[in-house]
């Protein structure tokens, strides 16, 4: 089973990480913050000091084509932001 699932790249998200060094992961829904702790110090070799998860709802979504109205939804997901000691950084950008 894997724990961590991808990095999240939204604005918000980047400048947490550039003020706190906090990052912010999509993980599995069924992980716990030990776990998600465990996979990151495995995974990237940092040190991690603290983790706050959150499950992300699903969203309603339509949108307008030729055919006609789309509906449909997002689905939810958790959340997971980790905060690394002083020093330690994750590069996400370094294996593309």
């Amino acid at each position: 089973m894997a724990i961590i699932i991808k990095p999240v790249v939204t604005e918000k998200a980047t400048a947490i990480t550039e003020k706190l060094n906090r990052y912010t992961l999509r993980v599995d829904k069924n992980a716990n913050k030990v776990e998600i702790k465990k996979a990151i110090e495995e995974m990237y070799g940092v040190t991690v000091t603290s983790v706050n998860t959150a499950i992300m709802p699903s969203k309603k979504r339509s949108r307008f084509t030729k055919g006609g109205v789309i509906n449909g939804k997002t689905s939810s997901y958790k959340k997971a932001i980790v905060t690394l000691k002083e020093g330690d950084k994750i590069d996400f950008y370094s294996n593309i």
